[in-house]
């Protein structure tokens, strides 16, 4: 075999493409050596293990050299004749790598196709069709795009190699329209193969087949509409439901060098089928189709677990946006919000957005108008809650069961189960929906606080306090006359007033206009205030609002005027940093160690902001990930780089900035590295783990610590606490104990020894008048309880650290 001449060829590397050892190289050489001598081999003699070598070489020794051709030499065209004539079946893998040498011949201008292809086919017809499908995969659409002549001839031998028998077998009628290309494919084909077969449905799946386009022409749902029936809507229903619980699977495919893994939601082969299916949707008219379109948004729309920037299925995803966009109507809109909650698809994000300003537009509305208009009430009653029966249905999604005494039970009598069955799985169906709405209002609620929205009073009081979902969350939130006083609702005869920690009491006008209260805008005093009376009546806020961090420019950014670096060199858990920020919105994130194309040792993390702004955040890989991680997967920690905003491709100077959307992108930052910092590691160690979990306070902590200053005094402990500058220490019987506000970590008098604790709890039950900065709170407060009664500590893994 001339070496050098396939190293330099198209075809270099291309015995390392087909994974062949060292000593298989030998046993070609010995090929080459009796082909040249004799032209003939005793293939009747070898066994298959030598026989696949054979066959690999035959196709391999096709080649014509650099300017290819299509006339080859007799004895080359008989020896794989010969190899035919006596062909075992080989292994998917081998056949695959027939394919891939016949394949770079044919690219490097082979033009005797027929020749060329001939042993690939011959050993393809000996597999399974599962294997053939799975071995020519992509080769039939590769060919019709980039190598239509080669296709001319190879088409109708491969559509035959792919086309089952026609039997009785139904799986095997739908088969041959949609491969067992992924798990999910197998999964419909074992479940819904009969019903998928049969006269009623399969002219209909033939056609969801034909789904191709990025949307559903006319003549296709014309189509569509004449193959409907009864029996296929109600199909379509359980498969897209199916799609809602299915699961990424991850394949590991071995290579010379390793494996590399592959994580799978849907191939295009099965997706096709379902995006005609989500298509049919809009010829369905039935109560449950708006909602499994919402559902099916969500679902294909957020990444890997259900989170993330990028999507599952976009395909499937935009088609079901699609269907709801041409549906309108205000029922949709709910469901539009559910997707702009929960995904991040930049993508995905701009069709819901015109899919809502095209609502709006027929309704006369502005798009945030539109939503708080359609948030659905659940036939819940102003306190949050709905009883039929006896049966009892809150906000909180729970469905119990009201006994005589008044008292709710979680418990359902048989017989109220038995008697009133359908109002039950009502009450569950809708206590699901509730669990997904609930999210969706305060996600958009804080969104407008973070963006200053402005309201009339009358819609504030219609829309927001007397609503039975939204006002769970707006009526323990600080509202604000505009350039006026702010106050808490209150509803006296029947009307909204606000009131002031004082007890002042503020009757706006339904004209006036109102915004949410952010601590920004207001004195330290005013601040203080609103906090003491939070605590003092024990009201819990949806989110942070006057316990909200603020972050103000600083001189060190003045002095680096277009960029912060004040959440810079952080060490991040990767895959938790990521989740967290495109929760709040940001995108962009991909961290890895593979190709320039789908990630790199350095990224970008942006975020859209008010005014055409854009916020940027840059990070990248430390010293040791490769080491750490190795080749072929994601980053499991990065390091945070310096955060920037734009107006365009320009950078804007911070002191430019306006000061509420400075602060509320600085407070994402706060909030990832003090929710994902390595440095909060019970376990941890290291210079920046020591700076991290016993070093100076971020703004988060600090407002961690005010909160502690009016918690403390309150606790059953109080007289075993002290608050100090950056630790809670707390005295036990055996030893005090200082309990970092920022990180969690403990340090033991007299000697600062560390004391490493796991958090498997939250200890006794405190008022929180927020938990939303990764749960730290608590975490602290259950250490404190723990510590404070160190002598009844039982677990050996703290008790020997305490002794020493």
């Amino acid at each position: 075999m001339d070496w050098e001449l396939l190293a330099d060829s198209p075809l270099r590397n291309h015995y390392d493409f087909v994974y062949l050892a060292n000593d298989h190289k030998e046993t070609f050489d010995r090929f080459d050596a009796t082909f040249a001598a004799h032209g003939a081999f005793e293939v009747e003699t070898y066994d298959d293990s030598r026989l696949r070598l054979f066959a690999l070489w035959a196709q391999m020794r096709l080649s014509l050299g650099w300017d290819g051709g299509g006339d080859h030499e007799d004895r080359r065209l008989a020896v794989i004749r010969d190899v035919i004539d006596r062909l075992p079946a080989l292994s998917k893998a081998t056949v695959t790598q027939l394919w891939s040498a016949a394949n770079g011949l044919m690219t490097w201008q082979h033009t005797n196709y027929a020749e060329l292809y001939r042993l690939p086919l011959a050993a393809t017809a000996l597999l399974s069709f599962p294997e053939r499908r799975a071995v020519l995969n992509h080769l039939p659409k590769w060919f019709a795009q980039h190598w239509k002549p080669a296709w001319k001839v190879l088409r109708e031998p491969v559509e035959a190699l792919l086309t089952e028998p026609e039997t009785d077998d139904p799986g095997a009628r739908v088969r041959n329209i949609m491969w067992e290309d992924d798990a999910f494919a197998t999964q419909m084909i074992n479940d819904y193969a009969a019903r998928l077969a049969c006269p009623e449905v399969l002219p209909l799946l033939r056609h969801w087949n034909t789904a191709t386009a990025s949307g559903p022409s006319p003549r296709w749902a014309l189509r569509a509409t004449d193959l409907l029936t009864p029996e296929a809507a109600g199909l379509v229903r359980d498969i897209l439901g199916r799609v809602l619980a299915h699961r990424e699977v991850t394949h590991r495919h071995p290579t010379p060098h390793g494996e590399w893994t592959e994580t799978v939601f849907l191939r295009e082969r099965t997706a096709v089928p379902l995006r005609g299916m989500v298509w049919t949707c809009e010829l369905i008219d039935e109560p449950w189709v708006t909602a499994l379109l919402g559902d099916l948004a969500v679902a294909t729309g957020t990444g890997i677990g259900g989170s993330g920037a990028n999507a599952r299925s976009e395909m499937l995803a935009n088609a079901a946006i699609g269907v709801l966009s041409r549906r309108g109507g205000l029922e949709v809109v709910a469901q539009l919000a559910r997707v702009q909650a929960k995904v991040r698809k930049k993508t995905i994000l701009a069709r819901v957005g015109r899919t809502l300003d095209a609502v709006a537009v027929q309704t006369g509305l502005s798009t945030e108008q539109l939503l708080e208009r359609t948030v659905p009430a659940f036939g819940l009653g102003f306190d949050g809650t709905r009883t039929e029966h006896g049966l009892r249905l809150g906000l909180d999604g729970f469905v119990g069961y009201v006994g005589a005494d008044g008292k709710v039970r979680k418990t359902v009598p048989q017989a109220v189960r038995e008697e009133h069955k359908e109002v039950l799985t009502e009450f569950r169906a809708t206590a699901k929906e509730l669990k997904k709405a609930l999210p969706a209002e305060r996600f958009r609620i804080e969104r407008a606080l973070a963006t200053e929205r402005i309201w009339r009073w009358r819609d504030v009081c219609e829309f927001y306090l007397d609503h039975p979902v939204t006002g769970s969350f707006a009526r323990s939130l600080i509202w604000e006359i505009l350039q006026g006083p702010a106050g808490l609702p209150v509803r006296v005869d029947g009307t909204w007033e606000l009131t002031d920690p004082a007890g002042r009491r503020i009757q706006p006008r339904p004209d006036t206009p109102v915004l949410l209260w952010h601590p920004i805008s207001h004195s330290t005093d005013e601040v203080r205030a609103w906090r003491d009376h939070l605590m003092e009546h024990g009201l819990r806020q949806p989110f942070k609002q006057a316990f909200r961090e603020v972050y103000l420019l600083t001189p060190a950014e003045e002095e680096t005027r277009d960029h912060s670096r004040r959440f810079t060199g952080h060490l991040l858990r990767y895959g938790q940093a990521k989740a967290l920020l495109t929760e709040r919105g940001w995108t962009g994130m991909s961290l890895g160690h593979w190709d320039a194309a789908g990630g790199s040792d350095w990224c970008d993390a942006t975020k859209d902001l008010p005014g055409g702004l854009t916020a940027t955040w840059d990070f990248h890989l430390d010293e040791h990930s490769f080491e750490r991680d190795g080749y072929g997967t994601t980053a499991s920690i990065c390091v945070s780089g310096d955060l920037r905003f734009l107006a365009g491709p320009s950078p804007v100077p911070l002191a430019e900035v306006p000061p509420l959307i400075l602060s509320e992108a600085l407070r994402d930052a706060d909030l990832a590295v003090g929710v994902t910092s390595t440095g909060l590691d019970p376990t941890g160690s290291g210079e920046y783990w020591q700076s991290y979990g016993f070093g100076d306070l971020t703004e988060t902590a600090r407002i961690r610590r005010d909160a502690l200053s009016r918690l403390v005094p309150r606790l059953a402990i109080a007289d075993r606490c002290t608050l100090e500058d950056r630790f809670l220490r707390v005295r036990g019987d055996l030893r005090a104990y200082r309990i970092h506000l920022g990180s969690g970590n403990i340090l033991m008098e007299p000697n600062d020894a560390y004391l490493c604790i796991v958090p498997r709890g939250s200890g006794d039950p405190v008022f929180l008048p927020f938990e939303q900065d990764g749960g730290m709170l608590s975490i602290i407060l259950s250490k404190a309880f723990l510590l404070a009664a160190d002598t009844t500590i039982t677990d050996p893994s703290i008790t020997r650290q305490i002794h020493g």
